[in-house]
């Protein structure tokens, strides 16, 4: 066993036993968090600096191959690590004072400890308890305020997607048993990364079974709603969802990607389904005015283009943004106190239309620097995430002179450079390491290439008209259609209550109403 395996293990234990430890102490110090946040620290050093290095004191056995340490693994765990750091240092002051502070302490360990179990399994019975354990867990954090009824439909409406989603997942489990005759996860993916490797009907079922799992995860449209409600439970609650369990979808398409890239129509079903989710939750989002609301929807689309990013064979440019979205969605959650003032005065500020020289010239400027990028590091590879780059820098360059934004033209050219230099660094480094033996991306222009084009193309549009046309009846109409969710999730709703329905606690406060030009419509 090599002393990288051995610490990712002793990692997941001490998750493990601190959730049982905090579980039966009366207080939570800091000296708790310091001391362990110090110890898990000195494990990951340990575990990044002793990969590959074997070491005699656990001696391999039938349950070691159970569990394995890969490049992903390790970034799965650096993630997790920091994650739980952040966490437990901002839940001291943000949850003192409040009741069963030692259920909360168990249930955020307890998932954290599930989802490091996960990133460890070699076994596919071992990855389907660990699945089902996050889940478990993370409900149980979602009802730490049972009074509150949107939070309580919610938690409801996740634990039955979730219930559906592990039914998903153990199709695939057995479909591929009985495809391969094992159950080691190594073994399997072993057979999909040799030349022409044979495809059954069972590995057809298998990988449809996984995207469906993805979708249900990575709360894609029409299974989001419960992501917009649950902005109820605690900050670092919403923290730890939305930067340390969603994107699990991502990681379980990214884990079998040799499997999935075999199967064109798991492909396409990832692609139309993530891309539409994208492009609509984007729009939806602009529509918001809560802040923890429009985070939620932000990601769902994000999710659904990390999900795309794997259908067209980017998976190191899914890792990636699997990554930085983490980061990011920590931070903003628990920083979304001051995010409201933030938003609020980007509100308030007079927009300035960018003059049509202006757009002309930021999408020269914008197309001639992602160019420069393609040529060096994407050649080859679908092009519609670079004309999603492209459009990005554009609206960024264009809409540099609004009243909110500081920065002047130069810099703001230079931080689109420093952007694409740190991307295409970073792209290169994953597609060197993580993923040097899958090479399935799909070619430019293909038809799924082309479709996520259109898609993105789409979006850039309707969001120019969004802002910049919001007055005209039809934009108008829009909006509204837009505020409303396109209505999915009342659907839902009454589908998930009708099949399974639950006692809502009654509301302490009416709940709040948002004003809009159309109406008071509650917002979710």
């Amino acid at each position: 066993m090599s002393i990288s395996l051995m610490m990712m293990l002793v990692i997941t234990l001490s998750f493990a036993l601190s959730a049982w430890h905090c579980g039966r102490a009366e207080r939570i110090g800091k000296r708790f968090v310091t001391v362990f946040s110090g110890w898990l620290l000195v494990l990951l050093v340990a575990a990044l600096a002793g990969q590959g290095v074997d070491t005699k004191i656990l001696p391999d056995s039938a349950f070691t191959q159970w569990v394995h340490v890969t490049s992903l693994g390790l970034f799965m765990f650096a993630l997790v690590i920091f994650m739980a750091i952040i966490l437990m240092r901002f839940s001291l002051n943000y949850m003192a004072g409040e009741p069963r502070l030692n259920v909360y302490w168990r249930w955020l360990l307890g998932t954290l400890a599930a989802v490091s179990l996960v990133v460890l399994s070699n076994h596919l019975l071992l990855l389907l308890l660990g699945w089902t354990l996050i889940s478990l867990a993370l409900h149980q954090l979602l009802l730490f305020y049972p009074e509150r009824p949107r939070a309580a439909l919610g938690a409801h409406k996740k634990f039955i997607l979730a219930r559906l989603a592990e039914l998903a997942l153990c199709i695939a489990v057995l479909c591929l048993y009985q495809a391969h005759g094992t159950f080691l996860l190594t073994d399997i993916l072993a057979h999909y990364q040799a030349p022409n490797p044979e495809v059954s009907v069972y590995t057809q079922i298998a990988a449809v079974s996984l995207v469906l799992v993805a979708l249900i995860k990575c709360a894609q449209l029409p299974v989001h709603g419960w992501l917009m409600q649950v902005v109820e439970a605690p900050t670092p609650v919403s923290a730890l969802l939305h930067a340390g369990v969603i994107n699990l979808g991502g990681f379980l398409m990214i884990m079998f990607a040799p499997l999935v890239m075999q199967v064109v129509i798991a492909q396409w079903l990832l692609l139309l389904a993530g891309g539409l989710s994208t492009v609509l939750a984007a729009l939806i989002m602009t529509t918001r005015v809560s802040v923890k609301v429009r985070l939620a929807w932000s990601t769902s689309a994000q999710m659904g283009l990390m999900l795309v990013e794997c259908a067209l064979g980017l998976y190191e440019l899914a890792l990636l943004h699997l990554l930085a979205h983490s980061a990011y969605k920590a931070h903003a959650f628990l920083n979304s106190g001051n995010a409201v003032r933030e938003n609020l005065q980007a509100r308030l500020a007079v927009p300035v239309t960018p003059s049509v020289t202006r757009w002309l010239g930021a999408a020269l400027l914008s197309v001639s620097l992602v160019a420069v990028t393609y040529w060096l590091v994407g050649q080859g590879t679908a092009l519609s995430m670079w004309a999603l780059l492209a459009m990005s820098l554009t609206l960024l360059l264009a809409q540099r002179s609004s009243a909110h934004h500081s920065l002047p033209w130069a810099g703001v050219v230079a931080l689109s450079v420093l952007l694409l230099a740190s991307y295409a660094a970073l792209k290169t480094l994953l597609a060197q390491t993580v993923f040097a033996s899958v090479a399935l991306h799909e070619a430019p222009l293909s038809a799924a290439d082309s479709a996520v084009m259109a898609l993105f193309v789409s979006l850039f549009v309707l969001n120019w008209l969004l802002t910049y046309r919001a007055a005209h009846p039809k934009v108008q109409s829009l909006s509204v259609v837009l505020f409303a969710g396109l209505y999915l999730d009342e659907w839902w709703t009454r589908l998930t209550l009708k099949v399974w329905p639950v006692k809502l606690p009654a509301p302490v406060k009416s709940q709040r109403a948002v004003k809009r030009p159309y109406g008071l419509i509650q917002e979710s």
